[in-house]
């Protein structure tokens, strides 16, 4: 083969044309291959059409003879159709039923292979079923016998641990279980919620005034309000137009939501900057020795502020120590003994 001598530009030309005509000649010989199996499957579809219509006309042809006239023709041709439909349909309807003679046979199959292995027994006493074609016939007669057997030998071994396995029983149990405990604890939690408890609260507008309220447990902070906004109304004026939505209560220096229940203070077990938040009563701590290493037990008033005046003097002492109520935010350094 001769060997290209050109510059380099003109060699890497000639090795782009060439393999530019490769890849052309790939997808030529493709083509040629699809093409042709097109024309092959067209083949076999045409074949497959005109068997019918050939054989009708070879058996035309031999029974035809001779002069005929044009309706002895149709007439022949017709009835030769018909009667090829009809052979068609005939083979339709035997091949049908070869299908389903077929499935029937497969389905007994599976039944007689389901009731010999259910029929099986892991007895040791049990040996006549090795004696030859006779002990197959008594073997088929006491199926149902052999098969309680087989259920009262198969059971659990009493002496394994099964207690990781799944047990429907048992999983039922417990459900159940837990049902009755869930319903015995919502039970007592409401009849927690629904004990009374006296609220010693101070209506603050710089100064104090002291007043009580009785109120159940599981009630919120704005029903509180609402039943203290109506015994407070008729003393102080600025009270007669508020409303609610305008009241705040704080206790122990905390701003507590309205939408909290004294029940979660209590459950939880909440306290704040100065005390408990779970004592809504007053008390004073009575212990004679003092301990710094243990919280005073002391309860105070809780404050019911007009949002207003709280605006005006959230900036000077006690306002200025209040903050909003985050049960994330812990202030037990202290517990109670």
């Amino acid at each position: 083969m001769a060997q290209y001598k050109g510059t380099m530009r003109e060699a890497g030309r000639a090795m782009h044309l060439i393999k530019k005509r490769e890849k052309q000649k790939e997808q030529m010989e493709v083509l040629k291959q699809r093409i042709a199996e097109e024309t092959i499957m067209k083949s076999k579809v045409d074949k497959k059409f005109s068997a019918h219509y050939d054989a009708v006309e070879a058996e035309l042809k031999s029974s035809t003879v001779g002069l005929v006239t044009l309706n002895d023709m149709k007439a022949k041709q017709e009835a030769l159709l018909k009667e090829r439909e009809m052979q068609l349909a005939k083979r339709e309807q035997l091949e049908e039923r070869r299908l389903q003679l077929e499935m029937l046979r497969e389905k007994e199959r599976r039944r007689e292979r389901k009731r010999k292995i259910s029929n099986l027994s892991f007895t040791l006493d049990d040996g006549e079923g090795e004696d030859g074609d006779g002990g197959d016939h008594d073997h088929e007669q006491d199926g149902a016998t052999l098969t309680s057997k087989g259920k009262k030998n198969l059971g659990k071994n009493p002496d394994v641990d099964t207690s990781f396995l799944p047990d429907r029983d048992r999983e039922e149990e417990e459900n159940r279980l837990r049902e009755e405990l869930r319903k015995e604890w919502e039970a007592k939690r409401e009849k927690v919620k629904s004990e009374e408890m006296e609220i010693t609260f101070s209506y603050w507008d710089g100064s104090g005034h002291r007043r009580t309220v009785r109120m159940r447990k599981g009630s919120t902070v704005q029903q509180f309000l609402k039943k203290a906004l109506q015994g407070l109304r008729k003393d102080f004026r600025e009270l007669r137009a508020a409303g609610v939505e305008q009241l705040m209560y704080i206790k122990e220096d905390l701003i507590l939501p309205h939408y909290h229940t004294f029940y979660h203070f209590i459950i939880t077990k909440a306290r704040g900057k100065s005390g408990p938040l779970f004592n809504f009563d007053v008390h004073d701590d009575v212990r004679l020795l003092s301990d710094a290493t243990m919280e005073k037990d002391e309860s105070h008033a809780g404050k019911v502020v007009l949002r207003s005046w709280y605006e005006k003097n959230k900036h000077i002492f006690p306002a200025s120590r209040w903050e909003p109520y985050d049960p994330e935010k812990k202030w037990d350094k202290y517990t109670i003994r």
